[in-house]
């Protein structure tokens, strides 16, 4: 799978939530992971995050929003239940992003919502917990951007392998300059 993404929290305070996300994240394959604006304590984290996430993945925490940045091209995509936010089956992930949650009574501020790019939502009845609501997401971005072989039309698994991407000759485009100047000189001549 092409690019990259990266999943955090926003004024979340319970530990436990957020080493279960960094935890899934770290499953996932996530480039990295980050907290805004959160009181997280790592040797509480560690006790659901048995993979040490914060010792294998870059794990950045901003003590407030002036302070949060993203790798150049990366989108902020706010994970929200709200009336305006796109349902996550219609949402395209983008290539290269970065997924945040909000805290688990008040969700996302007002603030950070307006620095996301687009702000999507799981749709059902009531919010999920927020590892669950992260690992749904993320999941969602692997089953969409991943190279699997197609679901079949009836129940069950694939009867056919992912077939072998095909690749063409390499294109130089120098050479297809001068090949282009010399069919109009042809033509033209």
């Amino acid at each position: 799978m092409k690019g990259y993404f990266g999943i955090g929290v926003e004024g979340v305070s319970k530990a436990m939530n957020v080493g279960t996300l960094f935890r899934t994240a770290h499953a996932f394959d996530a480039a990295f992971v980050f907290t805004v604006r959160a009181q997280y304590n790592r040797r509480e984290g560690a006790l659901v995050d048995t993979s040490d996430t914060p010792r294998s993945v870059p794990t950045y925490h901003f003590a407030d929003l002036e302070s949060f940045r993203l790798p150049q091209g990366c989108r902020l995509v706010g994970i929200e239940l709200s009336e305006q936010a796109i349902e996550l089956p219609s949402f395209r992930h983008p290539r290269q992003a970065a997924y945040v949650l909000g805290a688990e009574r008040e969700g996302l501020s007002a603030d950070l919502q307006s620095l996301c790019d687009y702000v999507v939502k799981i749709p059902m009845r009531f919010s999920v917990n927020l590892g669950v609501a992260g690992a749904l997401v993320m999941y969602d971005r692997l089953i969409s951007l991943g190279r699997h072989a197609p679901r079949p039309v009836a129940e069950g698994g694939p009867t056919e392998p992912l077939p072998l991407p095909a690749f063409g000759e390499p294109i130089y485009k120098r050479k297809q300059r001068i090949r282009e100047r010399a069919l109009a000189r042809q033509r033209g001549g």
